[in-house]
């Protein structure tokens, strides 16, 4: 079914892994100490987004003068204790399995790089990639192309002879802006 493509991509939070229930927890763990809350329906339009974003986004709505990066920081300190815990693979990692070897593959997430890094690790599945693209490999974030280019650019592929597996709309953005076909994979 992928033949066609020289370099597969994926997203990891939500299309690799079962993390967002996890990232969730650690939201709502961190903001409780500040006596802050998240709208749902808003976090969900931010998946794909690098964690500083959403706390940037959850400060504004509480209008306080949080530092977003500092309070990002918190979050995923307590996110590493509690995913390595809780983390299991999506289906779509036997997809994964079935490239492997046979075309160049990589990560663009909007996790951090190490959170990737420990997270596939753990999985038993980061030798399947050639490269990890994370948040802070990149200045401009999904729905900008950076993090999908720079994954095509570290396999030595072509970008329109890519194809993205996202579950985000900012993935999804993203995807299409590099020249890249896309499998939005909450339609799988």
């Amino acid at each position: 079914m992928y033949a066609c493509y020289d370099g597969l991509i994926f997203d990891m939070d939500g299309t690799l892994l079962d993390t967002e229930p996890t990232h969730r927890k650690a939201w709502h763990q961190v903001l409780a100490r500040y006596g802050m809350t998240f709208d749902e329906a808003a976090m969900i339009r931010l998946n794909g987004s690098p964690t500083w974003r959403i706390a940037q986004a959850i400060i504004e709505s509480h209008q306080t003068d949080h530092d977003p990066r500092l309070l990002a920081a918190e979050k995923t300190e307590l996110l590493k204790d509690i995913l390595l815990e809780s983390v299991q693979p999506l289906p779509l990692v036997e997809v994964v399995k079935v490239w492997h070897g046979r075309r160049p593959m990589a990560v663009g997430t909007g996790s951090e790089h190490a959170m990737a890094e420990m997270l596939l690790q753990h999985l038993g599945i980061r030798h399947c990639f050639d490269c990890i693209v994370g948040a802070d490999d990149v200045q401009r974030h999904k729905p900008e192309p950076e993090t999908f280019l720079r994954c095509a650019a570290l396999m030595g592929v072509a970008p329109e002879k890519c194809v993205v597996f996202e579950d985000a709309d900012f993935g999804i953005q993203a995807a299409r802006a590099a020249g890249m076909d896309v499998v939005d994979v909450r339609l799988l």
